[in-house]
Formats: C-alpha cells, sequence, structure tokens
C-alpha cells in the first residue's frame, strides 16, 4: 500500500474516531503533498512523500523549539502532537550507532580525509538515510568523524 492510500485510510479512521487533532495533521500532510504535486505538475511516488513528511517534521520541530524559548508551552505542545503524528509515517529513525557505522563506511568508500571532503560524505549518506535520520544530525556525525581524534 501506497503512503497515500494510507494516510487515506487514517483520515477516514480519524474522522469516524472523531480524532480531530489527528485529522488536522494527516489533512494538513495530505495538503502539502497535493501542494508539491502541483509543483511538480505529477504524481509523486513514497520517496518523495517521505521528503516532503521530512520537511514537515522539521517545522515542527523548529517551532516547538522556538514556542518553548519564547514561554508558549501550549503551542510547543501542539507541534509537538503534530510531530508525533508525522513521525508514524517516517520509516524507523538510525540509532546514532548505526548512523555512525554507516556514515564510517561512506567516509571510506568515499575516501574523504578531512572535514573539506564534507561535501563528498553528506549527499551519499543522506541518500542511503533517505528519511531514517535527521539531516542535522547526519551532518553532525560526518563533522566529528571527518575532524577525527585530534580536534
Amino acid at each position: 500500500m501506497s503512503l497515500k492510500e494510507q494516510l487515506n485510510q487514517d483520515m477516514k479512521a480519524a474522522m469516524k474516531s472523531r480524532q480531530t487533532d489527528r485529522l488536522s495533521t494527516i489533512r494538513q500532510l495530505r495538503s502539502a503533498i497535493k501542494n508539491k504535486e502541483i509543483e511538480l505538475r505529477q504524481d509523486i511516488d513514497d520517496n518523495t512523500i517521505l521528503a516532503v513528511i521530512s520537511t514537515l517534521v522539521k517545522q515542527r520541530r523548529e517551532s516547538a523549539e522556538l514556542y518553548r524559548s519564547n514561554d508558549r508551552p501550549e503551542l510547543a505542545d501542539k507541534e509537538e502532537a503534530e510531530l508525533a503524528v508525522l513521525q508514524q509515517y517516517l520509516p524507523a529513525q538510525l540509532s546514532e550507532d548505526e548512523l555512525r557505522a554507516l556514515v564510517a563506511e561512506v567516509i571510506t568508500a568515499t575516501g574523504a580525509a578531512s572535514i573539506k571532503d564534507i561535501g563528498k560524505v553528506m549527499p551519499v549518506v543522506m541518500a542511503k538515510t533517505k528519511g531514517s535520520a535527521e539531516g542535522r544530525l547526519v551532518n553532525q556525525v560526518v563533522r566529528e568523524l571527518l575532524a577525527g581524534p585530534a580536534d
């Protein structure tokens, strides 16, 4: 079953069970997917849908942090509730150890030797993680491993 079909089924289930917050989040996600299809002028596949979901997750996470830092916990809670719904549609997240192993493998494969080679490593790692690791965490791990123990 495609992600679009899954979203349609989950939306119907949320309507029937009167889960207004879940329903609202799924509708927002479907709207974002539709906007992406309009932008690209074609139906999008599951990989592109995962990219849309990842973008929305990042937005929700940043908004929640911003609301918390500005002493608006009620708005932060709402963003975090939406975040929880969105994360259900992403693949299981890699643990930090799994991510480190993957990054080390890519560094070896690309022959990267210093922090200057981050441009070689990042695209390969991001393609392999595809929604299963947050870009900020990937960047942090790549920088740590490329910097090495000398720094």
